[in-house]
């Protein structure tokens, strides 16, 4: 499904409804897999969340967890650390070209039996859960941290806890924050110093409910809607203040280019302010990676230069985020360079009209481009994909008078 996007207006006002954090969900469904006596209100209806509660329910012997990234990485330690469960975890053919090594690594040297079923390094694995009983494991912290909070979320299953030794500087800390601080909430012991983890062995844990905040990442492409309107004032619900998530600092970020967050009961209220816009903003977004997208497309519809470094995780994601972004902006008539871990773009003066957005089976591609049709109109091909994280997203750019069209190349 190909959609033409177009606005007749760049007033926008309206409440919107975010679903929950898939991040916080998907960690949430491994400790209940656990300890069902945890509840979890708000969750996630986002194509992953529901990959991960089928997957975490089934019996089969395979399993197919599709495009699902988070998935795969919390169910092989998950699947590794339940005794006597064997099954393949497979995905799709992007899936298999993600590494996973270093937690299967990792795995090994606590005792899993986790075999490559093709190419070493790679899905799909072949699990034979068993008992691990060692109880510390070295991990390079450079890499995707979930491979950290994956080991994590197993720990307080295990016969004598864990404790995880990371090597070098921890990429994405807040996420690593996160697993450690929704582990406490269901009254399981941890900590976090000196780049040492530590989760203590948990027999039960107490009867506890936790309700999952709205996701900010979903939240990030209103505030580039707000940023690239004329005026907007916008509401989305259900928000705290004081949030687990890394990705709460896009509240910071858009606040130099003219959107005012105010913290209110239960919601959080956008507003474009009057502005003086950087000539070029200047990000490290290592600890927030999925804003990378939407800020890229945001500067460029504001024709402001932009620089983001700490962005290495992105080479390894649905697609080569990085070269998606360099290749998709360059249509629209942008000047973007690319590094292992960095992007630059120009501030550019002139924007092409009706380009189709490619989205290599990226959800971030086609949510973040999307705000651009209130500069101009733009094509968005294959826009099932948003289901992955954000199955609404087109509904609620209709609720902002967006024109939401099928688009018949021929």
């Amino acid at each position: 499904m190909d959609l033409r996007l177009s606005t007749h207006s760049k007033d926008l006002f309206g409440t919107i409804a975010v679903t929950g954090s898939k991040s916080e969900s998907n960690r949430l469904l491994i400790l209940q897999a656990q300890f069902p006596r945890i509840e979890v209100k708000n969750l996630s209806n986002s194509d992953d969340t529901r990959v991960l509660q089928k997957a975490l329910a089934s019996s089969e012997d395979l399993v197919d967890i599709h495009h699902a990234g988070t998935a795969m990485r919390f169910l092989t330690a998950c699947f590794a650390a339940r005794e006597g469960r064997e099954v393949v975890l497979t995905g799709s053919h992007r899936m298999q070209e993600r590494p996973i090594g270093i937690l299967v690594d990792a795995l090994r040297n606590l005792g899993a039996d986790v075999h490559y079923e093709k190419e070493e390094g790679y899905p799909p694995l072949r699990i034979r859960g068993r008992k691990l009983l060692k109880k510390e494991v070295k991990v390079q912290a450079n890499i995707s941290s979930q491979y950290i909070s994956a080991l994590m979320l197993i720990a307080p299953s295990l016969p004598k806890g864990l404790e995880i030794h990371l090597q070098g500087k921890v990429t994405s800390v807040p996420y690593i924050l996160m697993t450690l601080e929704l582990l406490m909430q269901c009254g399981i012991s941890g900590k976090f110093e000196n780049n040492i983890i530590s989760v203590s062995q948990q027999f039960s844990v107490p009867e506890t409910e936790i309700t999952v905040e709205s996701d900010w990442s979903s939240a990030s492409y209103f505030y580039s809607i707000a940023a690239l309107s004329e005026s907007a004032e916008l509401r989305l619900t259900s928000y705290r203040e004081e949030s687990l998530q890394g990705d709460r600092i896009v509240a910071d970020i858009y606040q130099k280019l003219g959107v005012e967050t105010t913290f209110l009961k239960g919601e959080i209220k956008l507003e474009k302010i009057p502005a003086q816009l950087p000539e070029k903003l200047e990000l490290d977004l290592a600890n927030s990676p999925d804003l990378a997208q939407t800020i890229a497309v945001t500067c460029f519809g504001l024709g402001v230069g932009l620089k983001m470094t700490g962005l290495h995780t992105l080479r390894i994601k649905e697609t080569d985020r990085l070269q998606a972004l360099k290749t998709e902006l360059e249509k629209l008539g942008g000047e973007v360079g690319i590094s292992a871990d960095s992007l630059w773009l120009s501030a550019s003066e002139e924007i092409k009209t009706d380009v189709a957005i490619n989205t290599y089976n990226d959800h971030r591609m086609a949510l973040a481009f999307a705000p651009l049709a209130l500069i101009t109109p733009i094509v968005i091909k294959d826009a099932e994909v948003v289901s992955k994280s954000f199955p609404e997203y087109w509904e609620n750019l209709q609720q902002l008078k967006f024109s939401v069209e099928d688009w018949d190349k021929g």
